[in-house]
């Protein structure tokens, strides 16, 4: 076979091979009397994925060139004009015209990895079962009388559930806020998502953090944003920075993980939070704060948040209970000036009606309950030993291959490798050896770093996980 696939070329090698096949159909290089090439032929032919030719027959099988026949092959269709053959749509096409973008390949193949096989588990970002306060769910859901209503609900969530978490922040962070200005979602990627769809406009100028656990969203490039980053390190970062940004751009929107941040841990400090608001205030730019761990901090005393100290309504607030309850609930919030909140809940009643009755009721129980105040110390702790041993672990295996900052507080470590690596490779190998972790390129702009998350595996587990991702380590050359 003369042709080959242009490696360089934007456009995928599968479309380049059906095309090249089309074109030969119609030219009669291939003939119809004949089967065309098999797909395994094709790969060892073109040094490609069978996989691709796959993709390239399903695309000319859609359009009704070819019909697969078991048994016999792959052979032109006997009706290829379309006079009486019935066609089915080409749904490739239709995948790649969507405009919301897919998640990297990279968080796609994590996910399907950790889906398929027993792995140590320093990836994901939740917390294992024995963290998730069981005994106490199980007493809500079999002892206390469900005393909802299971039609639609409010739209910005049940006025019971907006209460609770009214006093429970209060309480909690320091946030004064009313029920009319909360608005419940499933979860904090549905409030961000909210968020960038309501109030943000193709070319719209925001900023996120570098490295971030938004670095690696979709939302934004799906919304045609402009995203311009700020550079985290170890002490946060400087608002001056941020300033910068603005004066350059136009800055329309800031988002901000300020407490023990995802991935690098890092805590604002007050100075920081109160120079970001100003910076805010002056220039009349929102911020989205997004606070998972605020309440894990293993020195055991109360995170200040930017909304604590937000004095203007500058300030949209996130927050769930994901990450320090169970993810499975699906329960986070939005608080906001009311007019911003009402205008969320309206695009949110479109997207699903509201919020599920049973598990808002499941988590107004839990957050009014003794059993709240004792679950987070209870997870602090231990937390806190999952951290010490990922650092041990680190220490005693990488001790001269790595440096780190220690995390005081959340459930992540975000780790520098010494040397240059095949990010990919080492990924690959890990994998292998039964661990996986958070490449950092698909949380950063800078090579060479790992997330490592500690809440999902035991200190056991965590301390063989570093073990085997140094052994794939010295795999690298």
């Amino acid at each position: 076979m003369d042709w080959k696939p242009d490696r360089k070329a934007k456009k995928p090698i599968y479309k380049q091979l059906a095309e090249y096949i089309e074109n030969g159909i119609a030219d009669g290089t291939f003939p119809p009397d004949k089967p065309l090439p098999s797909e395994r032929y094709l790969a060892k032919e073109l040094n490609i994925n069978r996989s691709t030719v796959v993709s390239a027959y399903d695309e000319l099988e859609a359009n009704g060139l070819i019909q697969r026949n078991r048994g016999s092959g792959t052979t032109i269709s006997k009706d290829i004009w379309g006079i009486t053959k019935k066609r089915i749509p080409s749904w490739n096409r239709y995948i790649e015209a969507g405009t919301f973008l897919p998640n990297l390949p990279v968080t796609q193949r994590i996910r399907k990895e950790m889906e398929e096989q027993k792995l140590i588990n320093l990836a994901s970002g939740e917390l294992s079962e024995d963290l998730i306060p069981m005994n106490a769910l199980r007493e809500i859901t079999s002892t206390r009388s469900f005393i909802g209503r299971l039609g639609y609900d409010h739209p910005q969530g049940n006025v019971i559930l907006r209460s609770t978490i009214t006093k429970h922040v209060k309480d909690y962070r320091n946030i004064e806020t009313n029920p009319s200005s909360i608005l419940i979602t499933s979860g904090a990627q549905q409030a961000l998502h909210l968020v960038v769809q309501c109030l943000l406009r193709p070319g719209d100028a925001v900023v996120i953090e570098d490295p971030s656990y938004h670095y690696s969203l979709p939302i934004f490039k799906s919304a045609g944003l402009k995203t311009y980053y700020l550079p985290v390190n170890s002490d946060g970062f400087d608002p001056n920075e941020l300033l910068e940004l603005h004066k350059k751009h136009r800055i329309k929107m800031i988002f901000l993980n300020p407490a023990f941040q995802n991935p690098t841990g890092t805590l604002l400090k007050e100075n920081q939070q109160k120079a970001i608001l100003e910076i805010s205030s002056e220039h009349g730019i929102p911020i989205v704060e997004d606070d998972p761990y605020s309440l894990t901090s293993f020195k055991g005393e109360q995170v200040s948040t930017l909304k604590s100290l937000d004095k203007h309504g500058n300030v949209l607030y996130i927050s769930s209970l994901s990450k320090i309850v169970a993810s499975g609930l699906r329960i986070g919030w939005i608080i906001g000036p009311k007019s911003v909140i009402e205008r969320l809940s309206d695009a949110k009643q479109i997207i699903d009606f509201g919020h599920a009755s049973f598990t808002q009721w499941i988590a107004n129980d839990f957050l009014e309950s003794v059993h709240f105040n004792s679950h987070i110390k209870r997870l602090v702790k231990e937390l806190e030993l999952r951290r010490n041993q990922i650092i041990v672990s680190l220490n005693h295996f990488l001790y001269d291959q790595v440096e780190f900052t220690i995390p005081q507080g959340g459930i992540h470590l975000w780790c520098k490798l010494k040397r240059d690596i095949d990010e990919m490779k080492l990924l690959e190998n890990s994998i292998k050896l039964g661990v996986i972790y958070v490449p950092g390129t698909t949380m950063g702009s800078q090579k060479g770093y790992t997330r490592f998350t500690f809440a999902r595996e035991n200190v056991e587990a965590i301390n063989e996980g570093i073990k085997r991702f140094a052994e794939a380590l010295k795999t690298i050359k």
